[in-house]
């Protein structure tokens, strides 16, 4: 984060923040945790725009793209489509229309179990696998170059600190 500091001891006391000049606001914020909000909000926006940017290019979304991927994950077996929406990184209340593009899209299918008419399970196509494994690449790229300013070191320490926050709100 950017911003002037006044020096105290061996602490850097921080006056201004980076995400105020980024999203050109004039006022302080309220407290650290709307800075923190806001600093979140728009990191994902970055984030988000930087995949779509990949997996776009091969006429999928990102929420699509991530349903391939959990149905890739449940293997031969499928998986019921209510599944689906729990492991959503970014929940979203649509699941069947995004499983009906798909669908449409030769890239995942869907089936109706013999001993449970009424549960419908998932499952990724051939086509499906393919367009995953064409976007590997371009995406892990995507994240090694959106995470290597904060080195291993603090990527793992990201990683911890956004965990304590989600599971406080478990």
């Amino acid at each position: 984060m950017g911003g002037r500091g006044a020096r105290k001891g061996a602490l850097t006391v921080v006056r201004s923040s980076g995400i105020r000049a980024e999203i050109r606001q004039s006022k302080p914020f309220r407290s650290p945790a709307e800075e923190l909000v806001a600093a979140l909000l728009r990191t994902t926006d970055l984030l988000r725009r930087l995949l779509a940017e990949r997996v776009e290019a091969q006429g999928i979304t990102v929420q699509q793209y991530n349903v391939l991927r959990i149905l890739r994950g449940a293997g031969r077996e499928g998986i019921p489509t209510l599944d689906i929406g729990e492991r959503m990184i970014e929940r979203a209340p649509g699941i069947t229309r995004l499983i009906d593009r798909l669908e449409r899209k030769g890239l995942a299918r869907r089936e109706r179990r013999a001993d449970d008419r009424r549960q419908v399970l998932c499952h990724i196509t051939p086509a499906g696998r393919k367009l995953l494994d064409r976007l590997e690449r371009p995406v892990a790229d995507a994240e090694e170059d959106f995470a290597k300013s904060l080195g291993k070191k603090g990527v793992a320490e990201l990683n911890r600190l956004l965990e304590t926050l989600r599971r406080g709100r478990a």
